[in-house]
């Protein structure tokens, strides 16, 4: 091939990326198109745009996911001491697992409102309505402890599910908003991260704060311990949120960024967007798997206290500690999964592993639960989560990929959509199967769908659209300028505030 005909190449392939961004990009409210001093046309080519790092980006992440942390600490906080809950409010054990189902099934139809507010307004307006409904939520059960307001602590624990609702799909949209594409998938497993520490915390927590006690009165004043504690916290993080988070950098971290930006929102159709990702049949694969691998995670952790108690009675505890090693193990697994795609963009190969890995640990699990053995149930309960719980991210980083250049807080949704309703139905569909037929015939159910999830997971088509993006962006830099460098000189990597 000769170089007049490789540059021709090159020219329709740039020309058919930027038509398709025109048509698909929804850039952030008040975006402004901003080239680098000295841009013009050479040879026919755009120069690249500027873009730049920001150290503040760190700041924005950590800040969401320990809002993050707050409000997934709260949809275990109830069940993992459903036997106290259950006296105290003189209520049954199913009631008490609704306050764990309630955060999947409130997820479902708000979702869809809270992408299209996302899309319209931006992450800041998200972060504060997240952070005041999860406040809200918290001070309502304050005012619940006692024995006659449960309709009161449920209220406040759905005021909590509702702020989920704006946090769940956010890590992978603060990660494309603010973070290089070298840390974009580092970035999102830091946002995950916050949402499994709470998990954690919720098993470990409320067993130490709240113990078993017969007198009425004592046990409502260690609720309200554990109430004011976590009220004081979201109190603290709501006004954080307010005088901190940004809505984004002035300057994009990415071409792909600088690119979504320059597109008039006229353009944009949130309709149009969801009938398209509807289409993309790589990116509905992944709903339907990411669903599978996450609803048998919420199955697994809501009746977790009643499996250990089933083999071991007496060890409500303990139960609560092997749920803080699944958990712990599953943020390690985040943030290792989160490294290697930054590092190997092997994303495909990667969610395929893990998700093999997952449906191995489950069967192990299953298969020594039983043994008598305590110490067997942490060692695999941890493997278990290490891949289970590390999927997280990849599912999240994975779908953008698919299906750039879309929102990436609709996707995100989807994919949490997805894991609620799964979640809702491998829930109520494992408590009976341990009610009647006991434990194993239980987690086999969860391992049947484990193994069609893998299977999916592998017709799965990696066409991974940002990572082309970013490439074609990088491959064209050194033809619009004479010295070649532009491309180079035109980001700034690291800066002050």
């Amino acid at each position: 091939m000769s170089e007049k005909q490789g540059l021709g190449d090159t020219k329709l392939n740039e020309d058919q990326t930027k038509t398709d961004l025109e048509n698909h990009v929804k850039p952030e409210a008040g975006d402004a198109v901003q080239r680098a001093d000295g841009q013009s046309q050479l040879d026919g080519h755009e120069a690249p745009r500027p873009t730049r790092l920001y150290k503040r980006r760190w700041m924005i992440v950590l800040l969401f996911s320990s809002y993050s942390l707050c409000n997934s600490f709260q949809w275990i906080q109830y069940g993992i001491i459903n036997n106290i809950f259950m006296k105290f409010y003189n209520v049954d054990a199913f009631t008490i697992d609704w306050m764990s189902m309630i955060y999947m099934l409130t997820y479902i139809p708000f979702i869809f409102p809270v992408t299209w507010l996302l899309d319209k307004k931006g992450l800041r307006v998200i972060a504060l309505v997240a952070t005041a409904l999860n406040c809200a939520g918290t001070w309502i059960k304050v005012a619940s402890v006692r024995p006659n307001l449960f309709p009161v602590t449920f209220l406040g624990q759905f005021c909590c599910s509702f702020a989920q609702v704006f946090i769940l799909g956010m890590p992978s949209r603060i990660a494309s908003v603010w973070f290089g594409s070298e840390e974009v998938s580092t970035a999102c497993s830091i946002g995950v991260f916050g949402n499994q520490l709470g998990i954690a915390i919720g098993f470990l927590v409320p067993p130490i704060l709240v113990p078993n006690v017969d007198d009425m009165d004592e046990l409502a004043h260690h609720i309200s311990i554990m109430f004011y504690i976590t009220a004081g916290v979201a109190t603290l993080l709501f006004i954080l949120v307010v005088f901190v988070f940004q809505e984004r950098p002035k300057l994009p971290p990415t071409q792909a960024q600088a690119t979504a930006r320059t597109i008039p929102p006229e353009q944009y159709s949130y309709t149009a967007s969801i009938l398209r990702l509807l289409r993309n049949r790589p990116f509905i694969l992944l709903i339907i798997t990411y669903g599978l691998n996450v609803g048998c995670f919420y199955a697994l952790g809501t009746l977790l206290n009643r499996m250990i108690i089933d083999h071991y009675p007496g060890e409500e505890v303990n139960a609560g500690r092997i749920g803080l090693t699944i958990v712990i193990a599953g943020m390690v697994g985040s943030l290792i999964c989160g490294i290697w795609l930054d590092k190997t963009k092997t994303y495909k190969q990667t969610t395929l592993a893990v998700y093999f890995m997952s449906l191995v640990g489950m069967i192990v699990y299953a298969a020594t639960l039983s043994l008598g053995h305590l110490w067997v149930v942490f060692i695999t309960a941890g493997s278990l989560g290490f891949f289970m719980t590390g999927y997280l991210p990849l599912g999240f980083e994975f779908a953008v990929e698919l299906t750039y250049p879309e929102s990436e807080g609709t996707s995100s949704g989807l994919l949490n959509c997805s894991a609620q309703v799964f979640g809702i139905i491998f829930t109520i569909c494992q408590g009976k199967i341990i009610d009647h037929f006991g434990t194993l015939a239980g987690n086999i159910f969860l391992c049947v769908f484990l193994l069609i999830g893998t299977i999916m997971t592998g017709l799965i088509k990696a066409d991974l659209r940002r990572q082309n993006a970013n490439m074609l962006a990088k491959a064209a830099g050194p033809s619009d300028s004479p010295s070649g460098n532009l491309a180079e000189t035109s980001i700034i990597s690291e800066a002050k505030f």
